[in-house]
């Protein structure tokens, strides 16, 4: 079975290593790549692989709007974002895009001990594509409430109100948290991590057992871990979400539900 992740840079990308460990688990074999592509050459380079009797593949930065725009169906959740993460390949014309980023984290954030969604107070920093990716399945997860706090408000409540039938969204500037009642989780989905940069975070925004989540992993993680540990607050990276992501994607491919479990220790266990 033909599969790949598309994305620029995408050389160091853990997805080949991740579902290559789910398919031993499920005893299939793959071929999947890493394929490199700018988004001027990202409509033939995916053209030649799906005519090339692929099955389907994963995008990333900065690839994933124009993943939804050139599929020919989507789900909700793909629809939502106005971005997919995945596209499955029935033939070399028509291709069906998802966004399994949302259920990838509310998954892996359930799976952290003393984490629960529903009935949580939720904060969402940012507003850009990796909050568009979440935010209706945090809504989902029925939480008593959830603010997007981003710089730019007017973007803040643009994502809010693209959100409104799944429940009721706040937004604001981050400026205006510190007059917030205490949240339990604040999940990051700011890029300042990948220029060496945590988002702005004030220990009385979270409650005393509070958690911050950071969709980012690896390096771009460093500069919020280390703020956290300073500020001594529950910290978890987004090493959890790509893995959970993964599997979704795998199984709308294969039919099979590999154990991401399994392969988040190995991941973890590698990297220490």
């Amino acid at each position: 079975m033909k599969l790949a992740v598309f994305g620029s840079p995408v050389a160091n990308s853990l997805s080949p290593r991740i579902h290559q460990k789910f398919a031993l688990q499920c005893g299939l074999e793959i071929e999947y790549q890493a394929i490199e592509a700018t988004e001027g050459e990202f409509r033939g380079k995916l053209a030649l692989f799906a005519g090339d009797g692929a099955r389907g593949c994963n995008v990333t930065a900065p690839l994933k709007h124009e993943a939804w725009k050139l599929a020919n169906r989507c789900s909700e959740s793909a629809l939502r974002a106005h971005a997919a993460n995945t596209l499955v390949f029935f033939g070399a014309n028509e291709w069906f895009a998802d966004s399994t980023d949302g259920q990838g984290l509310v998954n892996d954030m359930e799976s952290i001990a003393d984490c629960r969604l529903e009935g949580a107070r939720i904060c969402l920093l940012g507003a850009g594509g990796a909050a568009a990716s979440v935010l209706g399945a945090l809504l989902e997860s029925k939480p008593d409430s959830l603010v997007v706090a981003n710089r730019t408000r007017e973007r803040a409540d643009e994502l809010s109100e693209m959100h409104s039938e799944l429940g009721t969204v706040d937004s604001c500037a981050p400026n205006e948290l510190d007059t917030r009642e205490p949240f339990d989780v604040i999940i990051n989905a700011t890029s300042l991590g990948h220029s060496g940069s945590a988002p702005a975070l004030s220990p009385g925004w979270l409650k005393p057992d509070g958690l911050v989540y950071d969709m980012n992993y690896g390096k771009a993680a460093e500069p919020l871990r280390q703020l956290c540990k300073q500020e001594n607050i529950r910290y978890s990276d987004g090493l959890g979400m790509l893995v959970e992501q993964a599997a979704l994607s795998f199984r709308m491919w294969t039919g099979k539900t590999p154990d991401s479990a399994e392969v988040l220790r190995e991941l973890r266990g590698s990297a220490a």
